[in-house]
């Protein structure tokens, strides 16, 4: 099943499921309907149903689906049950706020080192973590068995983290920098620019003015 080769619009659906799922069984409830799940997650009925086809998951008319075993099959699907520890390197206004985010642990993702190049910043303790030179990055990802890499630093040096980070055997890499860098083909990474995601909500609040 993790093998799955999935649209990726089914694949970000599935991690607003599995969110909306993990809410309903703390709250106890322990099936729900792909009505119900299209709900609370923003999405419809038939593209419930047909994403979690993609997991052999079709539910049992009259009654649904059980939360808890869908959690675990969403789970696999992204990335398995076991956690995928990560390195954040940029310990700037943004790289510290992420650094203290609850969510990534919750989700499977614990942030376990932290790097930055400035005098000033590095030797830091942080939740718990001392920030370590950019020229220990390699040996900290090996003691700390990390798998991915979060990049919060200026554009000017997100090109050489990048390239550090896969140096030092990493191979999917979350780019908050504002600005494209260079992959090998092995190496994944996903860009979150919240400039652009700005402009973009900035233009509906904009159409929405002509309604």
């Amino acid at each position: 099943m993790s093998n799955l080769n999935l649209p990726e619009a089914a694949l970000s659906r599935l991690t607003v499921y599995q969110r909306a799922l993990v809410e309903l069984n703390d709250s106890g409830i322990k099936t729900v309907s792909s009505r119900e799940l299209a709900e609370i997650s923003g999405s419809n009925e038939s593209k419930v149903r047909k994403d979690l086809s993609y997991l052999g998951s079709h539910g049992t008319r009259g009654v649904g689906y059980e939360t808890e075993r869908l959690i675990k099959e969403i789970g696999v699907v992204l990335g398995g049950s076991q956690p995928k520890p990560a390195v954040l390197v940029g310990i700037g206004n943004l790289g510290r706020a992420l650094s203290q985010y609850e969510g990534f642990q919750v989700s499977g993702f614990p942030i376990v080192g932290l790097v930055d190049v400035a005098p000033d910043v590095v030797g830091e303790t942080i939740n718990g973590m001392t920030v370590k030179n950019l020229d220990q990055l390699e040996e900290l990802v090996s003691r700390t068995s990390a798998v991915l890499g979060i990049v919060t630093t200026p554009a000017t040096a997100a090109q050489e983290v990048v390239d550090c980070l896969v140096e030092a055997g990493i191979r999917s890499i979350l780019n908050f920098a504002p600005v494209v860098v260079d992959v090998v083909d092995e190496v994944e990474v996903r860009r979150v620019d919240l400039a652009t995601e700005f402009q973009i909500l900035g233009y509906y609040d904009h159409l929405r003015k002509f309604d």
